[in-house]
């Protein structure tokens, strides 16, 4: 069971590398709990497919549309848990960040139910997504913010993901 559960994880970084959220979602459990550390815009704690779509949106948003993630490696762990190596990497204001992370998931009765992301750099990670946000929030109040905003997100996953 512990290699059918790393490929359906690796099925979710491929579907979302295709912008196909429908698949993503069908994987994840609809109570999946998500954490991403630090204290950035996009850090916390996102229950349930409408706060990770949310989570989504706001990466896509921030990033412009470029935030990746290249698949370096996936363990099948003891019973339910699958660990994911992984490069992430994203742009905002011709800045560029990237980094390696572990992502951990746990799986139940075929789907996702919980994920939590390691970070390798937190502080230059936090860093990166709050000078995003404080672009996107100084463009908005400028009345500068055409072509990003809010709307941005809403494809979140469209072409935006990459698993290699």
């Amino acid at each position: 069971m512990t290699q059918q559960n790393a490929d359906l994880i690796l099925s979710a970084y491929e579907a979302f590398g295709r912008g196909d959220l429908g698949t993503v979602f069908s994987i994840l459990s609809p109570g999946i709990t998500w954490h991403v550390p630090g204290r950035s815009p996009l850090s916390g704690d996102y229950t349930g497919h409408d706060q990770v779509g949310g989570f989504f949106a706001r990466t896509m948003e921030l990033s412009g549309g470029t935030f990746t993630i290249g698949i370096t490696g996936v363990l099948p762990g003891p019973g339910p848990i699958v660990v994911v190596l992984c490069n992430v990497a994203a742009e905002h204001d011709g800045q560029s960040w990237s980094s390696p992370e572990v992502h951990v998931w746990q799986v139940a009765d075929g789907q996702a139910v919980d994920f939590r992301e390691f970070q390798g750099d937190e502080h230059t990670e936090d860093k990166f997504w709050s000078a995003a946000a404080a672009s996107l929030a100084a463009a908005a109040a400028a009345g500068a913010g055409g072509g990003g905003g809010a709307g941005a997100g809403a494809g979140a996953g469209a072409g935006a993901g990459t698993a290699a």
